[in-house]
């Protein structure tokens, strides 16, 4: 709004301003002793336009103003979520795996996790519950990756991971924390309306997304579809918090069902050609990768998984030369998802020719 506020167009304003009997010549004691004051409100003039940026909530908005604007309306930050799994010890058998036992991923930048309860080794086996060290979405690490014991057991014992570690997130970003904010603002929830049930359900950490059903169950009922941040089905415990949160301020007589929504495992199958130089393993993870984060987007968004656009991430990748009989579910067409399910990676079945 004030590009136009150049030390050089307020100088000259000044200097307009100043009585015609003095010297205003570049170098006169008068341009010399305004020159200075100018670039001073020059300056004055940029804040005043940060003034406008920073007072209204918006995607170019720096997040110290964004925290403060949005807790104007009671919307604060989330915090970080730990990533959550289980993990299968290795060794003899009534050993005690105690709780707090370290373990982590087998790479340079290793990601760590802990054990949060106590194991006992029967039958060659033990399966105990961890979560990431930290918070963060690095510790949604695949089936397979956590390989290394840490600390005493160190040697005693193998450890694995069968399963995928899940819904762990980030810091909330500004995009999110915008989009609720925009949200409480623009979708007035009054009178345990449906907003009002989105709202009580957003504001638990670690859900990323809610779709609410009233009365799909029955007269009186509201029923909750949970995501987590990383657009997978939420864990049982954080879904148990969203049930409190939302039963506490319900409208009497209002029946809440809280559930995480149903996943939808998506499997690809396809031959393919590699280009010179290419294994099948690195041609896997990058289509995983990209798979995974495509349906991430569609998540709670578009209730179709559409076979053109996972042949298209199929044909962004160099590493494959060619490939044929592509197919998502064992079929070469779409695929629908009810509006209580999100689709997730599955199995990737690439057959070299």
């Amino acid at each position: 709004m004030y590009e136009s506020q150049t030390k050089a167009e307020i100088l000259q304003r000044m200097l307009a301003a100043t009585p015609e009997n003095l010297d205003k010549r570049q170098g006169s004691i008068t341009f010399d002793m305004l020159s200075p004051a100018a670039i001073e409100l020059a300056h004055a003039y940029i804040e005043l336009d940060n003034v406008l940026r920073f007072g209204f909530a918006g995607p170019d908005q720096p997040s110290e103003y964004l925290d403060r604007r949005a807790a104007e309306f009671g919307v604060t930050r989330h915090p970080s979520v730990k990533a959550q799994g289980t993990v299968i010890f290795t060794g003899d058998n009534e050993l005690v795996i105690p709780i707090g036992t370290a373990v982590a991923t087998d790479e340079e930048q290793a990601i760590v996790f802990v054990t949060v309860e106590d194991g006992v080794i029967v039958g060659g086996k033990a399966e105990v519950r961890a979560e990431a060290k930290v918070g963060g979405a690095s510790g949604n690490v695949g089936k397979g990756r956590i390989t290394l014991v840490l600390g005493n057991l160190s040697g005693i014992v193998t450890v694995t991971n069968t399963k995928a570690f899940t819904n762990g997130a980030d810091t909330e970003s500004d995009e999110s924390l915008l989009g609720r904010y925009l949200d409480r603002v623009r979708r007035p929830a009054t009178s345990g309306n449906v907003w009002h049930y989105r709202q009580w359900a957003l504001e638990v950490r670690g859900v990323g997304d809610v779709k609410v059903f009233p009365v799909r169950d029955g007269n009186g009922t509201v029923t909750l579809s949970l995501l987590s941040v990383d657009k997978r089905a939420l864990d049982l415990d954080t879904v148990g918090e969203v049930e409190r949160a939302v039963k506490e301020r319900r409208p009497v007589g209002a029946r809440v069902i809280v559930n995480p929504a149903g996943e939808v495992p998506i499997h690809v199958s396809a031959k393919i050609k590699l280009a010179a130089g290419a294994t099948v393993s690195e041609v896997k993870a990058a289509f995983e990768k990209e798979l995974t984060a495509y349906l991430a987007e569609l998540a709670f968004q578009h209730p179709i998984v559409p076979y053109n656009r996972i042949f298209g991430l199929l044909l962004n990748i160099k590493a494959i030369a060619d490939f044929s009989e592509l197919t998502i579910n064992g079929v070469a067409k779409n695929l629908e998802i009810v509006d209580d399910e999100v689709a997730v990676s599955g199995t990737v079945n690439f057959i070299v020719t």
